[in-house]
């Protein structure tokens, strides 16, 4: 019999923004152990470069479906980015994509709302609304157009229960989430999700940590029912269920250890 689970990403195509490094890389990971081909894409090109390598070294025997590009969400020239990125994926259209997962940002500082400004507030949407807006704006061209491709975005569990100075950072949550439900509606059959994240420790976490102290570290771990910070992999197996479940679209998927409980 052949099989129905293991073989559903097998061969297909999978952009993966934000994919040299966090939680990015460990869905690039996954991707190419379930015998996907997959684009990391990634800022600056040494970042590019460095993660092919890394995979390559990880996953030799899958090293010819493993690639990488530039693309900087945060640019006014993103959506023109955006469209080398997906000609690059798609050897300008000869062959369609399967997945696209979008996990670029940088780590929310607090901004509290003395501080709050209308270009900070751009700033901090550029990243985490207007990027992945025009993503999807540009990659419906690219993706097959049937229930079995699927965009995943990704967001903070912060919007559903902001700390002391994050009304800047919650009302941009809130705006992805109602973003993914728009676009649920508007791009279908194409499915897309969003998973939504609590501490998960990734370089980006660990420089925060270190900048921060000790206590906010602690304070992180403390704040899950689990006791413990988040891996990229746990992450990772959620894009890998939204991938491929073929019937969730529209969906805020919460990995956050429970903290909302608490």
């Amino acid at each position: 019999m052949a099989p129905n689970y293991t073989d559903k990403l097998r061969a297909k195509s999978i952009v993966v923004i934000g994919g040299t490094s966090g939680v990015g890389f460990a869905a690039a990971e996954a991707s190419l152990e379930f015998g996907a081909n997959v684009v990391v894409v990634s800022r600056t090109q040494k970042n590019v470069d460095k993660a092919v390598q890394r995979l390559q070294e990880s996953y030799p025997a899958a090293a010819k479906r493993i690639r990488g590009h530039t693309c900087d969400l945060s640019s006014e020239q993103a959506e023109a980015d955006i469209t080398k990125v997906f000609d690059f994926a798609t050897e300008n259209g000869a062959h369609l994509v399967d997945h696209v997962i979008s996990t670029a940002g940088s780590f929310p500082n607090p901004i509290s709302l003395a501080e709050a400004t209308p270009s900070n507030l751009v700033a901090a949407s550029q990243y985490h609304f207007i990027g992945d807006l025009m993503l999807a704006k540009v990659a419906v061209k690219y993706l097959q157009p049937a229930y079995t491709s699927s965009i995943t975005l990704t967001g903070g569990a912060g919007t559903y229960k902001p700390p002391p100075g994050w009304p800047l950072w919650a009302g941009v949550g809130g705006a992805k989430d109602a973003l993914t439900r728009s676009l649920a509606l508007e791009l279908k059959p194409i499915r897309v999700n969003l998973v939504s994240l609590g501490a998960i420790r990734t370089e980006l976490f660990d420089r925060a940590m270190a900048e921060w102290g000790e206590s906010a570290a602690e304070a992180a771990k403390n704040a899950s029912v689990l006791g413990r910070v988040g891996d990229p992999g746990d992450v990772a197996e959620t894009f890998l269920a939204l991938m491929k479940n073929h019937f969730v679209t529209g969906t805020i998927n919460i990995l956050e250890g429970g903290a909302l409980l608490i």
